[in-house]
């Protein structure tokens, strides 16, 4: 019998757990670093063979689809419709990280653990302002966006390219026959990449396995079960309410996007996921149009599962460190991350450094984010992994909404 791409995955997180554990417990600390790195190879060659295809995929297929449309309006209406729901699943993901917090208490027995008053983080608070948010937003060259995989960069230049193809008539249409062609090339790739992917969440399990032991999970496991429990909830009670409501067929979306999911849960990044996703959501029903607009602006704008952790952490530290956070506060943190959260893609950490810029403005010890920093790579998986399936119902929610679903309900 022969394993799908899913069957795969688990079985190399499995064996990852199984050597790490063993390397962890057998070898002395420089020979687990040496290790380590070795197993590293493994999940650094797959994401950079995933970031090697990723820009021209999004350009080629964005580019084609919006020169398709030929209308500027249409990709008004589609872009407003599609930042409308982005910023409403923002809210309404921010808030479950709010409540959950404030009702499971995860920081309440970190009280004996805290670090050290003035210890460095070595996280750099970055404040986002309308200037750097520009910035990031409008390329100052489309190779120098390709070269580095500025995602948003590349479909804003797609955006102007695609609609002007289309607006010089006969003459654009060997450019558009010609990126339709770069794009099945692409998508050919992404097939021969995928067959690494098994590899490499065996290499990214196994070594922090081996570096951190399964021991560490000891000490945060509230912590950690609050935190995937409230990913849990996320997943399975509201982006199926979402979908209710715009009868988008969430579980039959789910079991096309699953690979997809445990991919991004393995490698602890959503990015790996998104050549896989593009296609399984293809499959699903929804026009390449829609996916290749949509799912691109969702890895900048629409990262539920991080969002979820903003508030999530932040609660957590104050809770540990005894500080009672009113609700006002509460409010005016959700306000303020609804803001300063987007267009953070690209920034290294660009989580633990929105969470240090809010710690900063309600007067948390700095110091506190260390407690994140021996479980961060673990909570990491489950988010990326919430983000890829909140980014699949964003793309499905938008298609239904123009009437383009073709999926049987």
């Amino acid at each position: 019998m022969k394993l799908n791409v899913t069957s795969k995955i688990f079985i190399g997180m499995a064996l990852g757990i199984v050597i790490g554990y063993i390397l962890n417990k057998t070898l002395p600390e420089v020979s687990i670093e040496k290790w380590s790195d070795y197993l590293n190879l493994l999940s650094v060659i797959f994401l950079r063979m995933i970031k090697m295809i990723i820009g021209p995929l999004v350009f080629s297929i964005l580019t084609v689809g919006i020169a398709k449309l030929g209308d500027f309006k249409l990709v008004g209406r589609i872009g407003l419709k599609t930042l409308g729901y982005f910023y409403f699943a923002t809210i309404l993901s921010l808030i479950t990280g709010l409540i959950a917090v404030n009702i499971l208490k995860p920081g309440s027995g970190m009280q004996g653990k805290l670090p050290a008053a003035g210890a460095s983080t070595g996280v750099e608070t970055k404040k986002m302002t309308l200037d750097n948010f520009f910035e990031h937003l409008i390329p100052e060259s489309i190779f120098q966006a390709l070269a580095t995989n500025e995602i948003l960069q590349i479909v804003v230049f797609a955006i102007f390219f695609g609609i002007a193809t289309a607006a010089i008539g006969d003459k654009g249409k060997v450019i558009i026959k010609g990126l339709d062609s770069v794009a099945e090339v692409m998508f050919k790739v992404v097939g021969y990449v995928m067959e690494f992917a098994p590899y490499a969440v065996f290499g990214a399990v196994a070594r922090v396995v081996a570096q951190k032991g399964l021991g560490i999970l000891g000490d945060y496991l509230y912590l950690i079960i609050c935190f995937f429990l409230t990913l849990l909830f996320f997943i399975f009670a509201v982006l199926p309410v979402i979908c209710l409501f715009a009868k988008v067929p969430y579980w039959k979306l789910l079991s096309y996007v699953k690979s997809a999911i445990f991919l991004s849960f393995g490698t602890a990044s959503s990015e790996a996921s998104m050549p896989m996703q593009i296609e399984k959501l293809k499959e699903f029903g929804v026009p390449e149009r829609i996916v290749s607009f949509v799912l691109p602006l969702g890895y900048s704008f629409n990262l539920d599962g991080s969002m979820m952790y903003m508030t999530f952490a932040t609660g957590f530290i104050a809770q540990a460190y005894g500080i009672d956070l009113s609700l006002g506060q509460q409010v005016t943190m959700l306000l303020t991350l609804l803001i300063t959260s987007k267009g953070i893609a690209g920034v290294p950490r660009a989580s633990l450094v929105v969470i240090a810029g809010t710690m900063a403005m309600f007067d948390l010890p700095s110091e506190g984010l260390i407690l994140l920093f021996a479980v961060d790579w673990l909570l990491d998986m489950g988010r990326s992994a919430t983000s890829v399936a909140g980014n699949a119902v964003a793309t499905a929610v938008v298609a239904k909404w123009e009437g383009e679903l073709e999926t049987a309900a």
